[in-house]
């Protein structure tokens, strides 16, 4: 969230901010509007008080200046009723401002626009056409995507046999990798109150993308961050304590309102799924230092799946709402010839924590906003359909990579 003390100081900015990242101006210019008749208000109602304070007597006050007091004190009632209805009115808007992104954020309307940055790895070539991993997983009886319909509907996928055991072996082996690089394991809520979801930004303004649970006003989480970035919500930490380092593996759920006939087939966006995240809290100057450190721990993933993969930095038109600056990672999927996501690492500098209220006390004692980072460290099941894709065989099998093997006991899934 947006300090108002900000905005007031550096409109042209956040107007300019808004039209980069592909948004209208309108709520700026109510935000606006509403701030100055707050402003007018509360200064009529001291006006008005500082009259009334001039005018009371040290002794009895005759029935005239009574009825002149009355009046005034219904009247500041009045103002600072109306003035209350603005003020909620501008903490409701100001939540559908987005943030400001760095400095070195390509300027850009699409991802057309992204900045390619790095390549690890090189595209197999293979002696065969290559499948797609729907095409892979179905011949293999390892993913039901119509049994997954029946029960369920569109977009949703039952795992089978070693499908079911090549997904826990990536989810083990993501924890255990991202353990061992200093981050503590989580095991989070996977629903969670409209609070969560206000302090990361999911809510107010992407409220048609949730699962809500209606008679219990809590929601399915979209991604383990939700319910990890606020398990410190309106605390104090204190600077020692800093950074701290999570991961958590959870399902995701996603309406994915606005998808319709994108990647209608396979893993790739999916209703449920599951992932593994990393979350970080940190000081303001080690925000963007440890953005590389959670960037490189999940491109470390890839790197050991050996999964070729490019590592882009995203425009202004295609950030989210809540990012500064974000780092996607795409992993190369030989059926469709291009890299697609699989990652996406974020820093919200202090965005995330001024709507969770999430603070620390540095050494001068003084307390701010801490910074808040996470990344995809992966999304498994596109990792899943990465690895069918890449490592299929001529015979329709699928060569488990090494990393992968001590988890399945296996080197190898063949009909």
């Amino acid at each position: 969230m947006l300090a108002a003390k900000y905005i007031r100081e550096n409109e042209a900015e956040v107007r300019q901010m808004l039209l980069n990242r592909k948004n209208t101006t309108d709520v700026l210019d109510n935000w606006l509007s509403i701030d100055g008749k707050c402003r007018e208000l509360a200064q009529e109602s001291e006006r008005l008080k500082a009259e009334r304070n001039s005018l009371k007597p040290k002794g009895k006050p005759s029935p005239e200046l009574m009825e002149q007091l009355k009046t005034l004190s219904e009247r500041i009632k009045i103002i600072d009723d109306e003035a209350k209805e603005f003020d909620d009115k501008q903490a409701e808007l100001i939540m559908y401002i987005p943030n400001v992104f760095s400095e070195d954020t390509p300027i850009g309307t699409d991802e057309t626009a992204n900045k390619e940055l790095s390549k690890w790895g090189t595209p197999r070539e293979f002696s065969f056409k290559a499948k797609s991993h729907d095409e892979i997983g179905v011949a293999l009886g390892i993913l039901d995507f119509q049994r997954g319909v029946k029960i369920s509907g569109s977009r949703f996928t039952i795992y089978r046999g070693w499908g079911a055991k090549l997904e826990r072996a990536l989810i083990n082996f993501m924890l255990d990798t991202h353990s061992a690089e200093g981050y503590q394991e989580i095991l989070p809520p996977f629903l969670v109150n409209r609070e969560a979801m206000t302090g990361t930004g999911q809510l107010p303004k992407f409220e048609e993308d949730l699962y809500k649970c209606e008679n219990e006003n809590l929601f399915l989480i979209p991604t383990a961050e939700v319910p990890v970035t606020n398990m410190y919500q309106n605390e104090i930490l204190e600077e020692k304590e800093l950074p701290q380092k999570f991961v958590a593996y959870t399902p995701c759920f996603r309406r994915e309102a606005g998808s319709y006939g994108k990647d209608t087939a396979g893993l790739i966006r999916q209703h449920q799924f599951n992932k593994v995240e990393l979350v970080m809290y940190t000081t303001p100057q080690d925000s963007e230092k440890m953005l590389e450190v959670l960037t490189g721990n999940a491109e470390k993933i890839l790197q050991l799946l050996e999964l070729p993969y490019r590592k882009i930095q995203l425009c202004s038109g295609d950030l989210g709402f809540s990012s500064g600056k974000t780092y996607d990672l795409e992993v190369w999927l030989p059926s469709q010839n291009t890299y697609r996501e699989i990652s996406s690492c974020s820093n919200f500098y202090n965005f995330q924590a001024k709507r969770a209220m999430i603070r620390y006390r540095n050494v001068e004692k003084k307390v701010e906003n801490i910074h808040t980072l996470n990344g995809s460290g992966l999304a498994v099941g596109r990792t899943f359909a990465a690895i069918l894709e890449n490592y299929q065989q001529e015979d329709g099998s699928i060569k488990i990579p090494s990393v992968l093997q001590d988890y399945l006991k296996i080197e190898i899934i063949k009909i």
